[in-house]
């Protein structure tokens, strides 16, 4: 009788393994499971030596073909498939005939069969949502039941674990499978995370063996967030049906004919454009642009930028958008607390000090007091790259959490990254509902808030809510540890800040003012209550006036659109917010002078009287 191979025999692979699957061998020799759930980034390609495998192949080649003598393939495409050894009397299904669930079944059990028989066998289930869905049990069909019974008890058949053989189960979304099978304790869930960085160098140096050390550094650093299939399709050695190498350095250097560095440019900018059309490398060549001095790299890395936008917007199906700020801090008027503050985060940020560095920033304060746009700033200041949520939120069941799961996982491959959720009442507002959606909101908001407050994030994801309504969210998001800093904004107290701002929005837009500094201080003190939205549309529209008269942008302009302009009068709802911004703030420095002498008491009792006089309409 042949002797039963046992787990503690699986022998060491040729190629050292990547975490994920070293951790499924280890939980495997130790007993802890034999069947295995592996999500996430599972339609991605792994390399192994000089070889490269997609998922199944990668566990056919490098995990188990050295200890399993039978491998093989269930879907309920194909039914099951024999990929290594041999198949048993009742299991496979011949080519071009359809599979239905009592096929399915038979092959199953017939499947069965030969693992209690010859022992030693792997079982692979690519898209195993579609073959195990999520879903409540009344609700599922007989069948779909019953092929998750079979699952459910070969997980805990002593006679079948303890034959060496293994079940690996794969989808992207641990959310689509059974939960029935996966709170089942001898059923083990490891997620495939996106590449980090060391993966991430290794691969480009595999595609693109020419780039030098110092190029293979920076690449792997700015290209966070792409999977290794992403990035075979921007480097050179990638295989495709379009321009070679060669053909695009050639391209690349007529474009680039008696510029500067013609030579290097080319052959630096032929190595990451595989994939391109020729239209497409002419659209993104810049032939007349000369290469910065001291950084050579730059034009190369927009490159890469703008492809790496362009897969992760398309990776995420429009979940996330990528935050492109025009200006920094220097192009903000008034607010100079806020900028200090700003700027020393900016510069933890860029010095890597991860203990200084908050988990996320709170921004409150009434409608148009500059909140967007200062947070923009800071972005570009920090040098953050950026992404807002979208809607990821969907009619489908189960679809809500994937989503989610994807854009955080992606989130967190790309950091250092800031996110930006606007008007975070709306998607983290306290209300009722909970119910019309089956507790979707409820499991998306925890999903959310865990990931905001692990401190693997800090430093790494920058999470930067902003609101005029912080009452409406829920406490426990606003707590230190995830959202560590309250930055209050209010509307200019004075004529000075006011010129700021008016300047800084012309400055903006390149329109000169010809009013002098004291027509200006004048103009700006019958201006107390306007927000810097007000005083932008002011401005504008003087830039207007100045132009229907061919003249310059001077008092006289300025003092006719201050004329003509009427500011919203909603002053009981700015009270109301202004005074929700002092109660939220976690510094007093950071208050206007009326404020920060006030009592906590004082300032509770106002809001109290502010809300019921706001919301009373």
């Amino acid at each position: 009788m042949t002797p039963v191979k046992t787990p503690a025999t699986m022998p060491a692979t040729r190629n050292p393994l990547p975490r994920w699957a070293e951790t499924l061998r280890q939980k495997y020799l130790a007993g802890e499971a034999s069947t295995f759930v592996l999500y996430r980034n599972v339609f991605d390609n792994f390399l192994a030596g000089e070889t490269l495998h997609n998922l199944q192949s990668f566990l056919v080649a490098e995990l188990l073909r050295d200890t399993k003598k039978h491998i093989c393939e269930i879907s309920l495409e194909r039914g099951i498939q024999v990929l290594v050894g041999k198949a048993g009397a009742g299991m496979g299904t011949a080519e071009g005939e359809s599979t239905d669930g009592s096929t399915l079944l038979q092959s199953l059990h017939a499947l069965e069969k030969q693992m209690r028989a010859e022992q030693s066998t792997a079982v692979i289930v690519p898209y195993a949502d579609a073959l195990l869905p999520a879903g409540e049990p009344s609700f599922m069909a007989h069948q779909d039941r019953q092929v998750y019974l079979a699952f459910h008890r070969w997980s805990l058949d002593q006679t079948l674990t303890r034959g060496d053989n293994i079940t690996i189960l794969i989808a992207e979304s641990l959310n689509a499978i059974n939960p029935g099978l996966l709170s089942n304790p001898k059923v083990a869930a490891i997620e495939i995370p996106m590449p980090d960085l060391a993966l991430r160098k290794r691969v480009i140096a595999f595609f693109a063996p020419r780039l030098t050390e110092q190029q293979l550094s920076l690449f792997s650093e700015r290209t966070g967030g792409l999977r290794t299939v992403q990035l075979a399709s921007i480097m050179a050695g990638s295989e495709g049906h379009g321009l070679n190498e060669d053909q695009r350095r050639t391209l690349i250097l007529e474009l680039l004919h008696g510029t500067p560095d013609a030579q290097a440019r080319a052959g630096t900018l032929a190595t990451i454009t595989a994939g391109m059309t020729p239209a497409e490398i002419i659209r993104l060549i810049e032939p007349g642009k000369a290469l910065p001095v001291g950084d050579a790299n730059e034009e190369v890395l927009k490159v890469i930028h703008a492809r790496k936008r362009e897969m992760i917007e398309k990776e995420c199906a429009g979940l996330i958008e990528f935050i492109e700020p025009s200006y920094g801090l220097e192009a903000v008027g008034g607010h100079e607390h806020i900028k200090h503050e700003l700027l020393a985060i900016a510069k933890n940020l860029k010095a890597g000090e991860t203990t200084l560095t908050p988990m996320g920033l709170l921004a409150v304060g009434p409608m148009g007091s500059g909140k967007t746009f200062v947070i923009k700033a800071f972005l570009k200041e920090a040098g953050l790259s950026a992404v807002a949520l979208k809607n990821f939120r969907s009619k489908w069941v189960g679809s809500t959490e994937a989503n989610l799961e994807r854009v955080l996982a992606t989130v967190k491959a790309m950091g250092p990254i800031a996110v930006i959720i606007d008007e975070g009442d709306r998607s983290f507002g306290s209300g009722g509902g909970e119910d019309s959606d089956g507790g979707t909101s409820s499991r998306v908001i925890a999903r959310l808030k865990e990931f905001m407050a692990d401190p693997e994030n800090r430093g790494q994801v920058l999470f930067v809510m902003m609101t005029n309504r912080p009452d409406k969210l829920d406490s426990d998001i606003k707590r230190p540890g995830r959202l560590d800093r309250k930055i209050p904004f209010f509307y200019c107290d004075s004529a000075p800040e006011r010129v700021q701002v008016l300047l800084a929005v012309l400055s903006r837009y390149r329109e000169p003012c010809a009013a002098s500094a004291e027509e200006l201080l004048t103009l700006c003190d019958r201006l107390a209550g306007y927000s810097n939205a007000d005083l932008e549309a002011l401005a504008l529209l003087a830039v207007e006036f100045a132009r229907s008269r061919s003249g310059p942008l001077d008092a006289q302009a300025l003092t006719l659109a201050a004329d003509d302009f009427m500011p919203p009068q909603e002053q009981g709802m700015i009270e109301f917010m202004e005074l929700l911004a002092v109660s939220e703030t976690s510094r007093r420095s950071m208050l206007p002078k009326r404020y920060q002498g006030m009592a906590l008491s004082d300032i509770q009792s106002k809001l109290m009287a502010a809300r019921r006089l706001a919301l009373a309409r």
